[in-house]
């Protein structure tokens, strides 16, 4: 039986159903996956967001603080060191993923990173800490990339095709969609009364950490402009960090803009559930799999830093990305949502494309390219 090995520095909550998936269907395959993670820094622990798995190799992560920098060691279990194929996090911080890029030169044991491909949200993204990951992306056996974004990336760095795996990074969106359908429309119904929004309404939604790459003051901006030429027009806002005091500000003197904080789970889907469409003008991440279960039409802009997601946006089909000033991002706004044919059109398609960004296609995926990974 083959030995996998894959590096998490810290096991994300969210990632542990895709391991738990992953490691059944690799057993079926005759592949003997190990997990390996550690916990998160002084700075990342107030996020609370880590998760456990039984089974997983636990070991203690050493971290060096420089400036608002953390590296980070996370030590090879002994007993895992023979693995045939060891999967790594593509982050030029983790410093023990060095020993593992130059033993390779010299070992049969096969490394393969699992990444972005480059720094989306890089504030110099021709500085040399994205020259140094450049330098590196070809120096492993093989590339689980999160979206096709990523292997356009590595196309371009002349990265062979054949040893490149896209992954459609997914979350649980059959859980989500699950909870989406247990609410029942005098449930959706009787929750737009409470906040004062009326049946035909149109609502627009964002969801997501509350910080400045978000566009924050684009989406209230935007969102005034839609509102005198939709006067029923409202607002809701689900998440909660640094931001919040200039939202708190915003919907003192809104009342149709709705602070609901964080929500989770069924909670959460209910507000999924009231919406049209989803309002995110800023970095658009894995929410965009939310949208397309709930059918919102997920409305970005072309300039913001965006995770490698935003290549599952078709443009003018699932969701739309408008130019970046308040006048251009509220005018597109306002041409969906005052044309029900075309929002009921991209409300399926929506929907259609959330059957293919899923965990168990991700799972498949995954296992095999390591497959691949192991036997070319």
């Amino acid at each position: 039986m083959k030995k996998l090995v894959i590096f998490q520095y810290r096991l994300l909550h969210y990632r542990t159903k895709l391991f738990e998936q992953l490691r059944t269907v690799c057993a079926e395959r005759g592949i003997e996956l190990h997990l390996v993670h550690g916990q998160a820094s002084r700075r990342e622990a107030v996020k609370k967001d880590e998760g456990s798995l039984p089974w997983a190799h636990r070991v203690h992560n050493r971290f060096f603080e420089l400036g608002e920098r953390d590296l980070v060691w996370q030590p090879f279990p002994a007993v895992l060191k023979d693995a045939d194929l060891v999967v790594v996090m593509q982050e030029n911080r983790i410093l023990s993923n060095y020993p593992l890029l130059i033993g390779r030169i010299w070992s049969t044991q096969k490394i393969a990173y699992w990444g972005h491909g480059k720094n989306f949200q890089s504030d110099a993204p021709a500085g040399l800490r994205e020259k140094w990951k450049d330098f590196l992306l070809s120096r492993v056996d093989w590339w689980f990339a999160y979206t096709e974004m990523t292997v356009d990336i590595l196309r371009r760095a002349g990265y062979p095709q054949r040893q490149i795996t896209c992954l459609d990074n997914a979350i649980d969106s059959s859980g989500f969609k699950a909870d989406l359908a247990a609410w029942t429309a005098g449930e959706l119904a009787a929750e737009r009364a409470r906040l004062g929004i009326a049946a035909d309404s149109p609502v627009g939604l964002f969801c997501g950490s509350l910080y400045p790459d978000k566009r924050l003051d684009l989406l209230i901006a935007a969102a005034d402009l839609i509102r005198r030429e939709v006067p029923d027009f409202a607002l809701l806002l689900i998440g909660d960090g640094p931001s919040m005091p200039q939202m708190r500000e915003a919907a003192a003197t809104r009342p149709w803009l709705h602070l609901l904080g964080v929500k989770k789970g069924r909670e959460k889907a209910l507000y999924f559930g009231m919406g049209d469409v989803m309002l995110n003008p800023g970095l658009v991440g894995l929410h965009i799999v939310d949208a397309f279960c709930s059918g919102l039409v997920m409305m970005t802009t072309t300039t913001a830093r965006h995770s490698p997601e935003v290549a599952y946006l078709r443009n003018g089909i699932n969701g739309m990305a408008a130019g970046d000033t308040a006048e251009a991002y509220s005018r597109a706004v306002l041409d969906i949502i005052t044309d029900p044919e075309r929002l009921a059109g991209m409300k399926r398609a929506a929907v259609a494309d959330s059957d293919r960004y899923t965990l168990e296609n991700m799972v498949r995926r995954f296992a095999d390219g390591i497959e691949a990974a192991l036997h070319g």
